[in-house]
């Protein structure tokens, strides 16, 4: 599996930061939207 990782990112490494980033967006706005109710 790392080798498969490693070969996704050496061949399109804009691609890869494109799905971190929306990834990581993603899980902020989970954890935003589960402690948004907590603030009322």
């Amino acid at each position: 599996m790392s080798k498969e990782i490693k070969s996704v990112i050496r061949l399109a490494p804009h691609n890869f930061l494109q799905d971190m980033v929306g990834a990581l967006s993603l899980v902020v706005m989970l954890i935003g939207g589960l402690h948004l109710p907590g603030l009322f």
